[in-house]
């Protein structure tokens, strides 16, 4: 049920009304940010769930299995969350809600609900077993899902690119090193060189297979890679004729190079919440220790066992798991949200900000530092702990929070953040989120990386947050970095007029995510990069007065802005950036506004079942629970705070 049902009015006569009473715009206001702070804990943080696609449950199902510590209740649970998801029209599994068919994610799936018990010729795996069949077979699939059915024995390991453990030794001079992929890469491939140098074997207790899932009988498969450019088919050609020689790679340098990348990733284990704070690292960091020969009680094992259970989001009938967990990210955004109304109580915000100021990751080692060792740390991580990876995303959200909240109070950390910050743009100017000119783009073309996903480069929605918040923070010496990061986004503007969104989906979120920066920067609305992303956004809105655009928009730009629907938290994003550009009195803001408020449940929150980022653009996606909790909130507020009380 809708609070108000279609009530939002637009007429000029209801922008300043002369009741008494409260008017439609402070219920709506009101009850949203209620409701936000009824979630948050105790502690002062927020952190809402982060969902993917079916692939980490079924990737939770298998792991069991290949360990044999199958909890029969919890995988009865996961594979009941996974029939859900199947999509009736195509009969696979999408990357995110209401998406087309991805081959690597229904195999994943159809594997997981066989091990479990479904039987191949129940309807949904007759549906799920066509599509697979439909598409190629599973010998079609992708490098990781491949390395799982290698693992199990579904595939021979000619069908997987060649990881050898000896890459941890490789020198830093060499065309490919650790240090030149992005943190989610080498938090995933150290452990993943230890599984496929020992051929790794899943025990299968229940010794389930999924040969009917191939066109052709696996062994005789001669056709596991596809050529994607001519520098790929070069790194092929290269990467098969070294496969040949792994027998004669000596035995004693084995050992040394398993040594060193088993010392790596127990370095890195990071508590409870894993190794990089990321499902895919964490599982192959626990299968890789028992395979080195680690008991099960061992505390290094049981710390990677912990990690993933927290991952796990139990819902009583169904249970998912989350490809990682959220709460610095979700505090600050709420605290953004909170702050833009300088009259509220002050102490919920405060009160996490004093949750986040003992996260700041100020001295603890990080791959980072290889780059540059001088520089002080002053990051913040997204998940609870992550210490060898801060973010520049999340440091530039909780310094720019503090620096609104109280600039003095805060000023130590605010500083160590702004000068971390500026030592990480990379030489175009530009901010990425984890590394400094991490642009290897030619290590995109090696076999292992069909995904495309290796690097972490400078991106517009990251650089807006960095400079943005610099420019805040006003500090002469950073005026330079300031300069570069707007040159840096200038040129990044599309011939649309809009940004593109590397960590929201998509365009909208990168306009918006630009505008918001140019607004703290004191960048004149009149400039003619404003000017073209105000048209931009105006011209996407929807006839609801929504904004919304679809993840398809990372394969096809012209759909850049479009989808059949209106959501919450991208129309708030156009609101934000409309507003950021001094659009708040335009009818199009007002009639966004409305949208909110007509959409908005009872609860005083927003519903939205779309993905709301990619993870990587094309291969995987996020749904940010907390999204339609605080971006409409925000968007409220600000307007509000602007405009006065517009609606009766």
């Amino acid at each position: 049920m809708k609070r108000f049902e279609g009530a939002a009015i637009l007429s000029s006569q209801d922008r300043y009304p002369d009741s008494g009473g409260p008017t439609m715009l402070e219920n709506g206001l009101n009850a949203a940010r209620d409701a936000l702070l009824s979630l948050q804990k105790d502690d002062g943080h927020w952190c809402f769930p982060l969902e993917a696609d079916c692939t980490i449950p079924a990737e939770y199902v298998l792991m069991m299995h290949f360990m044999d510590d199958v909890d029969a209740d919890l995988e009865i649970r996961l594979a009941r969350f996974i029939r859900e998801k199947q999509d009736l029209e195509h009969g696979g599994w999408p990357l995110y809600y209401g998406g087309p068919f991805d081959l690597s994610c229904t195999v994943k799936a159809y594997y997981a609900l066989k091990i479990v018990g479904d039987s191949p010729d129940a309807p949904h795996m007759m549906r799920a077993r066509a599509a697979i069949l439909k598409h190629g077979g599973a010998a079609r699939a992708n490098v990781f899902t491949r390395i799982l059915l290698a693992m199990y024995g579904q595939i021979p390991w000619r069908g997987v690119p060649f990881v050898p453990v000896e890459i941890i030794l490789l020198p830093r001079w060499f065309p490919f090193h650790i240090s030149k992929v992005a943190y989610w890469s080498r938090a995933v491939m150290v452990p993943l060189s230890i599984l496929c140098s020992l051929k790794a074997r899943a025990v299968n207790p229940r010794q389930i297979h999924i040969q009917e899932l191939f066109t052709t009988p696996p062994e005789e498969e001669r056709d596991y890679f596809s050529v994607r450019t001519r520098l790929n088919r070069l790194f092929l050609v290269v990467e098969r004729t070294a496969s040949l020689f792994e027998p004669f790679i000596p035995k004693p340098l084995r050992r040394y190079a398993l040594r060193k990348a088993e010392r790596w990733t127990i370095e890195r284990l990071n508590g409870d919440s894993g190794l990089g704070g990321i499902f895919p690292a964490i599982v192959n960091a626990g299968e890789a220790l028992a395979l080195l020969g680690y008991p099960y009680e061992h505390p290094h094992r049981e710390q990677c066992r912990r990690a993933l259970r927290k991952l796990l989001v139990d819902e009583g009938e169904r249970v998912w798991c989350q490809p990682c967990a959220s709460p610095v990210w979700d505090t600050v955004l709420a605290c953004l949200a909170l702050q833009e109304d300088i009259n509220a109580d002050q102490k919920p915000i405060r009160q996490a900000l004093d949750w986040l100021i003992p996260n700041q990751i100020l001295d603890a080692p990080a791959d980072w530092q290889e780059e540059h060792p001088e520089l002080l740390g002053g990051g913040w991580a997204f998940q609870y702990t992550n210490p060898h990876y801060p973010d520049l995303d999340d440091t530039a959200a909780v310094a720019w929070a503090l620096q609104q909240a109280d600039p003095a109070a805060y000023h130590q950390s605010i500083v160590r953040a702004a000068d971390w910050l500026a030592g990480m743009q990379s030489r175009n100017g530009g901010f990425a989120a984890f590394d400094s000119d991490n642009t290897y783009y030619y290590l995109n073309e090696i076999p292992f990386a069909d995904h495309g996903a290796l690097l972490d480069p400078p991106t517009s929605d990251v650089t807006a947050r960095c400079t943005g918040f610099l420019a805040l923070h006003g500090e002469d010496r950073h005026k330079e970095a300031v300069q570069r990061g707007l040159a840096c986004l200038y040129r990044e503007q599309e011939p649309s007029g809009a940004w593109f969104g590397r960590w929201g989906s998509n365009y909208i979120y990168g306009t918006w995510s630009v505008l918001e920066a140019l607004r703290l920067a004191r960048v004149d609305v009149g400039d003619l990069a404003v000017r073209r992303a105000v048209l931009w956004l105006k011209s996407v809105q929807r006839d609801d007065g929504g904004w919304g655009e679809g993840n398809d928009s990372y394969f096809e730009p012209q759909q850049a802005g479009q989808f059949k629907v209106s959501t919450s938290f991208q129309t708030a994003w156009g609101l934000l950036g409309l507003m950021a550009a001094g659009e708040a009195n335009c009818p199009e803001v007002r009639r966004g506004i409305a949208y909110l408020l007509n959409t908005q449940d009872a609860d005083g929150l927003w519903h939205d079942p779309w993905f709301t980022a990619p993870g990587f653009p094309r291969v995987f996606y996020l749904r940010y629970y907390g999204y339609t909790k605080y971006f409409p909130l925000w968007a409220l507020t600000r307007y509000q705070a602007l405009t006065g009380n517009a609606f009766v």
